[in-house]
């Protein structure tokens, strides 16, 4: 199912709000949501100091979801929404799934596998590609990120002059 510029929109919303969510119990608000025949089937967001699992991406949960949804590890019409550019391991489970479809909002050049550090999803020595669209609501994506690192600065700079 072609989703239209609305449905994308909206979609990412989603996962906005899940990274909402995250920044709300102190991890790094980073949301995912996956979209199959046009309703979400799997949600999720960042839980790794939680869990004190690093696999604990939202991506991973959301994949995790889905993938009991449907009853199947294969999500090959599946749409993924997420707020920041995915890492090499959720890349790896983005292809290994069959994902059709990944849309992301703000770039990670720090770990970045879709386009920013290399691009695994779309790279043509798998046997498997998903088509990317990048920058789906970057400013808000990236803004939740920012506000949440400035507010850890803050809180270490005033912990030193406590000191």
């Amino acid at each position: 199912m072609e989703l239209d510029a609305q449905q994308k929109i909206k979609f990412m919303q989603e996962a906005l709000y899940e990274a909402q969510k995250a920044a709300a119990i102190a991890e790094v608000p980073i949301g995912c949501v996956i979209v199959s025949n046009g309703k979400i089937i799997g949600r999720g967001h960042n839980l790794r100091e939680h869990s004190q699992d690093v696999t604990m991406h939202a991506e991973m949960i959301a994949l995790q979801e889905a993938n009991a949804a449907v009853k199947s590890w294969r999500l090959p019409d599946a749409q993924l929404f997420v707020t920041l550019e995915p890492c090499p391991m959720c890349s790896g489970a983005i292809i290994n799934a069959r994902i059709k479809e990944t849309y992301y909002g703000a770039p990670d050049p720090k770990a970045g596998a879709a386009g920013s550090l290399l691009n695994l999803l779309e790279d043509q020595r798998f046997n498997h590609q998903v088509k990317v669209e990048r920058g789906l609501l970057a400013a808000e994506s990236s803004a939740l990120l920012k506000s949440f690192f400035r507010e850890i600065r803050q809180k270490r700079k005033k912990s030193k002059r406590e000191d």
